[in-house]
């Protein structure tokens, strides 16, 4: 069943993705913020593997970055369209651009660290908010190369990662690990907002 998950295959599937250009890898790593159905880790260690470590890493970072930003331009431009109303309306929507623009640079740059988390989600979030256009493009900046080095090491180093059963375990288990973590944080993240909320609401009923 899978037979075709082998180093030549991979390889072979590498190769043909490289042979479709730069560009093309750009254009995908960028429409990722998107298309959210298109696998974000499995495009850079595409990416990672035909260009090389150095390349693939500094194509997948700022295709990521532009696409993200675009994105939140995008969202900032027309929303006040009706169906981003009806989105910003959405109580837990409402909760997350208050915290935001309470608090700005901190929560974003966590939840864009990590590889799992719904991208679309945080720049519609930025989009709505009243946070500063040149703040969210620094945040992505230096957000995203955390979680985009990673992935693409692992993406440079395929054939030894393949050839190596418990190289494979190992690195399941980070990504596992890396996605509970993610999942952690995203809870206390959650009680953050609940907490920091209803210590506003009770600071504005004492002025």
């Amino acid at each position: 069943m899978l037979d075709w998950v082998s180093i030549a295959n991979v390889e072979l599937l590498i190769e043909k993705y490289k042979l479709l250009g730069p560009w093309f890898s750009v254009l995908l790593t960028s429409i990722e913020a998107f298309l959210p159905f298109i696998p974000l880790f499995v495009v850079v260690v595409a990416n990672a593997g035909a260009y090389g470590l150095f390349w693939g890493f500094m194509l997948s970072w700022l295709a990521t970055v532009a696409g993200s930003y675009l994105f939140f331009l995008i969202i900032r431009k027309f929303g006040n369209h009706r169906l981003f109303k009806k989105i910003k309306a959405q109580h837990q929507v409402q909760k997350l651009i208050q915290w935001v623009d309470m608090r700005g640079f901190t929560p974003l740059f966590v939840l864009l660290c990590l590889p799992f988390t719904p991208v679309v989600v945080v720049n519609s979030v930025a989009g709505l908010s009243n946070l500063k256009k040149n703040y969210y493009f620094l945040t992505l900046l230096i957000s995203k190369p955390v979680m985009i080095f990673f992935i693409s090491y692992l993406g440079s180093d395929l054939r030894a990662v393949l050839s190596s059963p418990m190289k494979i375990i190992v690195s399941c288990l980070i990504i596992v690990g890396i996605w509970l973590l993610g999942k952690w944080i995203e809870h206390l993240m959650n009680k953050r907002v609940e907490r920091d909320l209803r210590n506003a609401r009770a600071n504005k009923q004492e002025v």
